[in-house]
Formats: C-alpha cells, sequence, structure tokens
C-alpha cells in the first residue's frame, strides 16, 4: 500500500516512516510538513493510506480530509496529540487514529485494522464514515471553545484573563502563585493546590512541592548530575524537579518514551 505521511513536525513524520517500514506492505512514496503541498500531491497521485496530523499551520487536517476526493478516499489515520474531544469521537468511529506518543504494539494494531478496511470497506463506506467523525469533532472543538477555563491573573497593575491551555508553568510564591505564559508572568492570589484544580484540564505534573509544568508545552528534558529532571517549555523557562518528586517524574516520561523496535 502507498503511504503518505502529513506532519508539520519533523520528528513526527519521522516516527511514523520507522514504523512504516517495519510493515512489509506499507511504501512510504511521500511526507510533507506543509498540508497544501501534500493536497496537491495526494490529488496527483491517490495513495491508499493517508497518515493525518489533525493540528497543523497552514491547513488543519480535518480541512484537508473534507478536499480530497471522494472517488479515490485513502485509508485515512489521524495523528493526535492528547484531546478527549478528539479521543470521544476516534473511539465509536470507523476511521483509525493514532494518539501521540505511540508504541510499536499501537501502530501494529492500528495498521492491521487498515488492513481489514482495505478489504471489506468500500470507498462509499469510507466517505460516510469520514463524514461521521469530522461532523463529530466539529461539534467537540465547539464544546471546546465554550466551555475553556480561564483564570484571572495580574501583570503589572491590570488584571488579564489567560486561557489556561496557555500556561506553561505555575509556581508557588508566598501567598501568591506565578503563572508563565511564553515569555511573560503573572501572579494570582492562591495557593498551589487550588491552582492545581483550576487547571485540572491540562496535563500538568507537579515536580516539586511548589511547582507544577503543563508537559504539552515541554520541549526539551535533561538531568542534573544527581539525577533530577531539567524541563525547559517553550516560552524558554526553566524547572527542575526536586527528589521528592524525581520518581514520579521518571515514570510520566516513561511512558513518553516509543518502545525499541
Amino acid at each position: 500500500m502507498d503511504v503518505i505521511i502529513v506532519d508539520d513536525e519533523p520528528a513526527a513524520r519521522r516516527t511514523v516512516r520507522e514504523c512504516c517500514e517495519r510493515e512489509a506492505d506499507f511504501d512510504v512514496v511521500g511526507e510533507f510538513g506543509d498540508s497544501r503541498a501534500a493536497l496537491e500531491a495526494i490529488q496527483a497521485r491517490p495513495p491508499q493510506v493517508l497518515f493525518l496530523d489533525i493540528q497543523m499551520d497552514s491547513m488543519n487536517g480535518m480541512a484537508l480530509a473534507r478536499a480530497l476526493d471522494p472517488q479515490t478516499l485513502p485509508l485515512i489515520v489521524f495523528v493526535t496529540a492528547f484531546d478527549h474531544y478528539a479521543l470521544e469521537a476516534f473511539e465509536v468511529s470507523a476511521v483509525d487514529y493514532l494518539l501521540k506518543p505511540f508504541d510499536d504494539a499501537r501502530f501494529r494494531a492500528m495498521a492491521e485494522r487498515v488492513r481489514r478496511r482495505r478489504e471489506g470497506q468500500g470507498n462509499g463506506d469510507r466517505r460516510l464514515a469520514l463524514e461521521a467523525l469530522l461532523e463529530q469533532l466539529d461539534r467537540g472543538v465547539r464544546t471546546r471553545v465554550e466551555a475553556q477555563p480561564r483564570v484571572l491573573a495580574e501583570a503589572g497593575s491590570r488584571m488579564h484573563m489567560l486561557e489556561v491551555s496557555r500556561v506553561e508553568v505555575v509556581e508557588a510564591d508566598r501567598n501568591y502563585v506565578r503563572l508563565s505564559v511564553g515569555r511573560e508572568t503573572f501572579h494570582a492570589r492562591s495557593t498551589l493546590q487550588q491552582a492545581e484544580r483550576s487547571f485540572h484540564s491540562q496535563p500538568m505534573l507537579r515536580i516539586s512541592r511548589s511547582c507544577l509544568v503543563n508537559m504539552s508545552h515541554v520541549k526539551e528534558v535533561s538531568r542534573t548530575p544527581r539525577g533530577d529532571f531539567i524541563l525547559v517549555v517553550a516560552g524558554g523557562t526553566t524547572v527542575t524537579s526536586s527528589e521528592g518528586f524525581r520518581d514520579p517524574v521518571r515514570q510520566y516520561l516513561e511512558r513518553l518514551k516509543l518502545a525499541p523496535a
């Protein structure tokens, strides 16, 4: 089966490509970081299987899927980071997905389902399944926007409404918590325990008694000579785990590793 991979993250494309190379009947004929270029390639030479990232800068995966020709619609495997609205839609759908990060076992199980779908699902069924999934994803996006939690925090003499999904680090600061959003810092009168409850919708990891990290924003991880973890988030803030939280951090990071070949 000819395979095309569309993801704007080079590391994510490489991971999918390496997994495909271990499947004898998967032949990667193209990979793209730009969805518009990918759409042109798909229209010129439709693949049998398409790995498609949902969120990309130029055109999201849902828009690209809608633009595909129903007569040559490939078997689509959506690739997504954790999003409970999306996962609820995928779990009841006939369209496959991979949740980042995934391991070899998860990829092989998906590959087997793709083979069965190719044998038993015609283009019409495939299109109906895709349309049903996209409609449910749209409803999830609307629900998420309507229910997007926000918190009130102060910077200078002004109060700001912050979307909790944008907050990268929460640190205790006496009777306040300090919130890092990119290169900006805000303060809110709260305990760390109260802040943790307010951020329950995010993948927050406590790395010390005084620090929570939104793991969806972590870009780099390293170790100190004594074994503590150094985490760097997207905005550049660097935080270090304490000895008492070393094991929970290690266990969390272990779950994100790809299984060895």
